[in-house]
């Protein structure tokens, strides 16, 4: 009995001993990774997981625009206004938008779907027009030269335009170059000048039924036909010439002068 008793301290002696050995060796590695900075085993380290990269290839719609055209040329029918019409530059100028169009209506055919103003003329004691029609409202004054005439405005006169043609607009007011992108489509357009293509010095008001106007009896209308760097081109109905090149920036003065009035119409 002693004997196995002896025998068995023996033994729990031998795994007490074989238990510190191993924990002072497990603590000395932990203590050793603790100086050094390393541990004694490591993670597999993950797999990286390969990604295509995507390239965008530029669509025709963000790709870039070609240049717009520096100039363009359109051959347009020429019509005069004279003799029948003396004052009628721009119903006749109307015409040849028309007839452009395709509308074959010529000009006297126009003349009684024209819109006027028939507001009498009241002249003053100096002989100065004190009261008459507005040619924003329609055609002022007697267009065939019987009588004293004047003109009549691109907002009376888009009513007869769009009557013939469904996609009219008025480019009133709207930038030039809008003018040169028609011509590029293959688009002529009405403009309000004067009649020698320069900024007239003598302006005359005078009183409507809707308010005073300022305005020139030098007022003219054409038809735009053409552009280039440095000259604009149209059918003048008053000499009935076509493609007349006007030097761009006087024709602008006028134009701008003159209010900046444009007609036209999309395809």
């Amino acid at each position: 009995m002693m004997v196995l008793w002896k025998g068995i301290q023996v033994t729990l002696g031998f795994f007490l001993i074989a238990g510190l050995l191993f924990a002072s060796g497990v603590l000395a590695v932990l203590l050793y990774g603790k100086i050094t900075g390393q541990a004694w085993f490591r993670e597999a380290a993950p797999v990286a997981r390969a990604e295509t990269a995507v390239v965008e290839q530029p669509s025709a719609a963000t790709a870039a625009a070609p240049a717009p055209a520096k100039s363009a040329m359109l051959e347009a029918p020429v019509v005069r206004q004279l003799p029948e019409l003396p004052s009628g530059c721009e119903l006749t100028s109307l015409t040849m938008l028309l007839q452009f169009y395709g509308v074959q209506k010529d000009k006297m055919k126009l003349l009684p779907e024209m819109k006027r103003d028939t507001t009498p003329l009241r002249m003053g004691k100096n002989g100065e027009i004190v009261f008459w029609g507005n040619p924003n409202t329609g055609f002022v004054g007697e267009i065939t030269g019987a009588a004293k005439g004047f003109g009549i405005y691109h907002t009376a006169l888009f009513e007869l335009q769009h009557k013939y043609i469904p996609t009219a607009i008025d480019l009133t007011n709207e930038p030039f170059h809008k003018l040169e992108q028609q011509l590029r489509e293959g688009i002529p357009s009405v403009v309000w000048t004067t009649i020698d293509y320069k900024v007239p010095n003598k302006w005359t008001v005078w009183d409507t039924p809707i308010g005073p106007i300022k305005t020139t009896f030098m007022e003219h209308a054409v038809l735009l036909v053409g552009f280039d760097e440095q000259n604009v081109y149209v059918n003048d109905p008053l000499s009935g010439k076509a493609q007349v090149k006007i030097d761009k920036a006087q024709f602008l003065q006028t134009w701008e002068a003159m209010g900046r009035q444009a007609l036209s119409y999309t395809k």
